[in-house]
């Protein structure tokens, strides 16, 4: 394990660095009025992947109508407006690279006239619209450069004019724009830039002085889902993937924390959408010894029943119809968070990232292996425990990854077991034995750090 965590970052091709952060604004006096915005349940959904790809929304009785939408202002500030026929509650959020505007509502049924949004105006492009998922609806706004949501706000109907759904927009340079991302999601500066902030601080800072490096090997506890997506859901329980999998990531953190063995880092710790590439780059770049994507899948109505844990890791090919389809819908997941995944690199030309690849590859299968070893003491697992997929979030070249599905959530045993604290504890429990056992000789090398 040593070896494997000492070679060089060797990477030189581009990394997955759709940058999201849910800068959600829930609104104000009116919103009390509206009902609340709640992502629907959904896993097997369309999904947003393209200017022409948005479905049209399927009307429902009580959806809110949207009759007209416009745009107004100049190249400094812009302002759009969603005429309705009642008012909404909806969060909006901004995306880099390209620059995009994302608004969420709850389902609206969108009867604009037919060139909506075709045609932009000041510091929009151009929109689109439409269903995002069943009751949840999306617009999503191409800018011409950086810009930040001044304001967002429904105004109540009032002299004769329907209620509004209103969002202002303000130009800023993309320092300020990157910054407000936040550190974990921001893409890299323009070099001049990035060089430029640094000067300032080697001048007006004086030198911190340097802390001790924390030797303990990283272990990167991923949550599957969050945000808007909602992941698998337990029908008619309203209980949800993306915080079954939170309440047990930070159950297993707490559990390594107190071990003192381990640096222990989260993809997110609440409700928070985290695109699949970030989710990647933030094992990267804490130079993580492990990676652990937690989940909780399930299968649609009349596919039948399944049962048990199962654990995955990184396959071009999956290993059977199940984990391909588990796979695609996975890596679709992106796509509900507007994250684009056109750029995303196909292929690798450099031999020596396909030697570092293969060795993580091996490691990786080493501690899956390790896994079912002790989770099968204390875990129902599925028939088949062991399988690859070609998950996204599994990319990382360079760090040891493996996503577990802890069971399925349609399967009556399985739920039961997902949402008892003992059931919880064992299985938390039988992790850590497990990346203890895979962790061992990195420790012997490195020695419990502080």
């Amino acid at each position: 394990m040593a070896s494997r965590a000492n070679h060089p970052v060797l990477l030189g091709c581009g990394l997955l660095c759709a940058a999201a952060l849910l800068c959600a604004r829930m609104i104000g006096p009116v919103a009390a009025q509206a009902p609340a915005y709640q992502p629907p349940p959904a896993y097997q959904t369309p999904l947003y992947q393209g200017p022409a790809a948005i479905p049209s929304p399927a009307p429902v009785a009580s959806s809110p109508v949207a009759s007209d939408a416009r745009l107004a202002g100049d190249a400094r500030q812009t302002r759009f407006i969603l005429d309705l026929d009642k008012p909404v509650q909806f969060r909006a959020f901004t995306l880099a690279d390209p620059y995009r505007v994302i608004v969420d509502l709850n389902q609206v049924n969108f009867q604009l006239p037919a060139a909506a949004g075709a045609a932009g105006r000041g510091l929009v492009k151009a929109f689109r619209y439409g269903l995002v998922m069943p009751g949840g609806s999306r617009i999503v706004f191409d800018l011409t450069g950086p810009a930040k949501i001044a304001k967002s706000y429904v105004l109540e109907a009032a002299n004769g004019q329907p209620p509004r759904l209103v969002l202002e927009l303000e130009e800023v340079d993309r320092t300020a724009f990157v910054q407000a991302l936040g550190p974990e999601n921001r893409p890299e500066l323009r070099p001049g830039i990035a060089e430029a902030n640094a000067a300032v601080a080697r001048v007006d800072a004086p030198a911190a002085p340097a802390s001790p490096a924390d030797k303990r090997p990283v272990v990167v506890i991923d949550p599957g889902h969050g945000g808007a997506d909602n992941g698998t859901e337990a029908g008619g329980n309203d209980i949800m993937e993306k915080n079954l999998v939170l309440t047990f990531g930070l159950a297993l953190r707490d559990r390594l924390e107190k071990s003192g063995k381990y640096r222990v880092v989260m993809t997110r710790t609440d409700d928070t959408f985290i695109a699949l590439g970030d989710r990647v780059k933030i094992a990267r770049n804490e130079s993580a010894a492990l990676f652990i994507s937690i989940h909780a899948d399930a299968l649609r109505r009349g596919e039948g029943d399944a049962q048990g844990a199962t654990i995955y890791t990184l396959s071009e090919k999956a290993t059977d119809s199940e984990a391909e389809r588990l796979a695609d819908a996975e890596n679709k997941s992106d796509a509900i968070g507007g994250v684009s995944l056109a750029d995303e690199p196909t292929e690798v030309a450099d031999i020596l990232i396909d030697l570092v690849q293969r060795e993580t590859k091996t490691f990786s299968n080493r501690f899956a292996r390790v896994l079912m070893g002790e989770m099968k003491t204390t875990v129902r697992m599925h028939k088949h425990p062991l399988k690859s997929a070609g998950f996204r979030v599994l990319k990382a070249p360079d760090v040891p990854s493996v996503l577990v599905e802890l069971g399925y959530v349609s399967n009556k045993g399985d739920l039961e077991h997902l949402v008892s604290e003992s059931w919880r504890n064992r299985t938390v429990g039988a992790m850590a034995q497990a990346i203890d056992a895979f962790l061992a000789k990195r420790l012997a090398t490195a020695g419990p750090g502080k």
